[in-house]
């Protein structure tokens, strides 16, 4: 066989249609994306040099240049994360870069750009549907936000803050990652590990056997303490050992703040390089341009939410802690009029036993997966009109375990399909849960090629004769990540750059998943699919009411704290000046007085380990978590003032949320999207309303 046929034999080079899972191997990576970026590259040379403004000349075939690689190399990054190995993950090493140098000289190039322009001030422009000029809108913003428009000096400039910005990103969570290695306590003495459950002595002991101690065991120590979550977060919440807790939270707070790992003069340079960036591309400030890309409008939009929602939260923030107080004194516990930082956990945690008395594990038996996804499915049925069916054996997979459904409408056609892969598989299998799209809806010629999802899971695989069993917060995982699924297969928009969740704004993006969470609490819903797996019998009322008071348990404090975040992320990337009268720490403890209930001590460090604005995607962006849902709770309320029992008007409100939220995607401004389902802009209400925040 001729070299040649073997690599037009490539199955990562089809282009198009379903993945052929079963003949894709590791070995195909290099060759395959090798030859493709080549061929890309001449093409992307050839639309440069004949580019003309009219969206056949210049979106059509760039949009079939794009999908090609969003194929191949999507590909190849869905089987990264669901069936790794060292052989995939030194061919996608070996071809990440040029990948990345391609779409970079894709988004700077400065004749597409041009003709983008040219476009829109052409006299073609108002033929376009609305999907069609946010696609143009998005390019020229995208490339101007990636530099395209800077000229000589300052665009080289630009280069070379997006470069060090990049390796300070990497090094800040090197850091945080160091530091948080670099600290253990190991306990020897019985009394030392008071309090803690089974499995943290178990990971205690194991960390300690780690360390050199060979005979550690979990009956009889050592035990060695570190600051990773898993040891820190139930040390915090068990041991009562107050003095250990004491000393534990002090190091946590402090990481990566002195020393060699100190992140302080990295905050500086970033938040210096960050504003730089900003005014070199026009801005006056790094939150102007992080929400160029958004969907608040301006900054002032962002603090008008976070502050209804910091005077809704604050006085239920000092309830709770008061609540707190009495409850440890009534336990006689010594510091109940003096709690600290290091007490708050560790209180909230035995009130919680106390109130709630129920773990996630006793819920497991009425939670089996093919029962929650009858429940799923006949919710989408009922609120969308849209029917789910396996469609196993019609699609190729990468494991046995993955299943394959499709998703038709009202009249039995077929308009989506989903990759369903529910179970953990540790050794190949990145954790978390997530939504990815698998083929995107778009016209071609005679044709719609239908919208597929991958929904990746991690949950218990199904054990001997027993099926897979959820806890609930796996059942809310699942319903979640069907949300963004939803928007993505129920489309309606032709274009792949605004079809589904393409073009759709980073804090508008988490509308449709967040809702979908809120009808695992809808009783219906529930009690629907909570059977006992082996009797049948329904889940218990008293486990669902407990279901619905721990979900605003110390509501109050949650909030805040996460308010908290938002705000100082904003105020750092536009009121702050480095090098101003302020520090980044000032700024923190400025905004903590009103934001925090018991002040940050003096040495608290947190924003040397806050890697979400510092070596993560949000800058300026950390309050989309709240703003995404003040949105979802809102879209919930349409519901609930229909009337939840009332299948009439539930129908007609889901259709109207199926024609505007999940097929619109990204072919309307998020907030003209809002308002045609909802007659009117978002109120922070309903979301206060869920968490029992609302004003009586």
């Amino acid at each position: 066989m001729s070299a040649n046929a073997t690599i037009t034999n490539n199955p990562l080079l089809q282009g198009s249609g379903l993945p052929p899972f079963a003949e894709i191997k590791p070995e195909h990576v290099v060759p395959a994306m090798t030859q493709l970026l080549a061929e890309m590259d001449t093409e992307l040379t050839t639309l440069e040099a004949n580019v003309k403004p009219t969206w056949n000349d210049l979106v059509a075939p760039l949009e079939n240049l794009t999908e090609r690689l969003t194929w191949s190399w999507g590909i190849v990054n869905h089987l990264m994360g669901v069936k790794n190995s060292p052989e995939l993950r030194e061919a996608h090493q070996t071809v990440q870069p040029q990948v990345v140098q391609f779409i970079n000289k894709l988004s700077q190039s400065q004749s597409l750009y041009n003709a983008f322009k040219a476009l829109r001030s052409s006299n073609d422009w108002n033929t376009l549907e609305s999907a069609q000029k946010r696609i143009v809108e998005a390019a020229i913003r995208d490339a101007e936000l990636s530099g395209v428009a800077l000229q000589g000096e300052a665009k080289e400039r630009f280069n070379a803050i997006q470069m060090e910005l990049a390796q300070l990103s990497t090094t800040f969570s090197n850091h945080v990652l160091d530091a948080t290695k670099a600290f253990s306590i190991t306990l020897t003495e019985k009394q030392e590990v008071d309090g803690l459950p089974p499995s943290l002595l178990s990971l205690a002991a194991q960390a300690a056997r780690a360390e050199g101690a060979e005979n550690a065991t979990p009956e009889n120590g050592p035990w060695r303490i570190t600051l990773d979550m898993p040891s820190y977060v139930p040390f915090m919440q068990h041991s009562t050992r107050r003095d250990l807790r004491e000393k534990l939270y002090k190091a946590f707070i402090s990481r990566a703040a002195s020393g060699e790992l100190d992140n302080n003069p990295l905050i500086d340079r970033i938040l210096s390089l960050r504003q730089e960036m900003a005014e070199l591309l026009g801005y006056k400030t790094y939150a102007q341009v992080s929400l160029a890309s958004k969907m608040a409008d301006n900054v002032e939009a962002v603090e008008k939410l976070l502050e209804e929602l910091r005077v809704a939260s604050y006085d239920a923030a000092v309830q709770d802690l008061a609540h707190l107080e009495t409850f440890a004194a009534s336990k006689g516990a010594a510091e109940a009029n003096d709690i600290k930082h290091w007490d708050i956990t560790f209180w909230a945690e035995r009130q919680r036993e106390e109130k709630f008395a129920f773990t996630q594990e006793e819920l497991r038996p009425y939670f089996p997966l093919p029962q929650v996804l009858d429940g799923l499915f006949g919710l989408v049925n009922r609120i969308f009109g849209v029917t789910v069916t396996p469609a196993d054996g019609q699609a190729p997979v990468w494991h046995e375990d993955v299943r394959y459904f499709q998703i038709a409408d009202e009249t039995g056609n077929a308009i989506a399909y989903f990759y369903l892969d529910p179970y953990s598989r540790p050794a190949q299998k990145r954790g978390g849960a997530w939504m990815d799209v698998c083929i995107n809806r778009r016209q071609l010629r005679d044709t719609t090629q239908l919208p597929v999802a991958y929904l990746t899971c991690n949950q218990t695989p199904p054990v001997d004769d027993k099926p897979s069993l959820m806890t609930f917060s796996e059942v809310e995982t699942l319903f979640h990540e069907f949300g963004h699924g939803l928007q993505h297969m129920l489309t309606k928009v032709n274009y792949v750059g605004a079809a589904g969740i393409n073009n759709v704004e980073w804090d508008a993006v988490e509308l449709p998943s967040q809702f979908m969470e809120n009808w695992c609490y809808d009783r219906p819903t529930l009690m629907g699919m909570a059977k006992h797996y082996e009797t049948g019998e329904t889940l218990p009322e008293h486990y669902y009411q407990k279901l619905l008071d721990a979900k605003n348990y110390m509501s109050g404090s949650a909030m805040l704290r996460q308010l908290h975040f938002g705000l100082v992320d904003i105020e750092l990337h536009d009121r702050y000046r480095p090098g101003g009268k302020e520090t980044p720490k000032d700024v923190r403890d400025r905004i903590a007085k009103t934001t925090t209930v018991l002040p940050p001590l003096p040495e608290d460090s947190f924003l040397c380990a806050f890697g979400h604005i510092f070596a993560g995607g949000y800058a300026s962006g950390y309050y989309s978590y709240k703003w995404a849902e003040v949105l979802s709770a809102d879209a919930f309320a349409a519901f609930e003032e229909a009337g939840l029992n009332n299948e009439q008007a539930i129908k007609a409100t889901g259709q109207r949320y199926r024609d505007t939220i999940l097929a619109l995607g990204g072919s309307q401004h998020p907030m003209e999207v809002f308002k045609s389902f909802r007659g009117r802009e978002p109120i922070t209400e309903p979301l206060l309303i869920h968490n029992n925040l609302a004003a009586a």
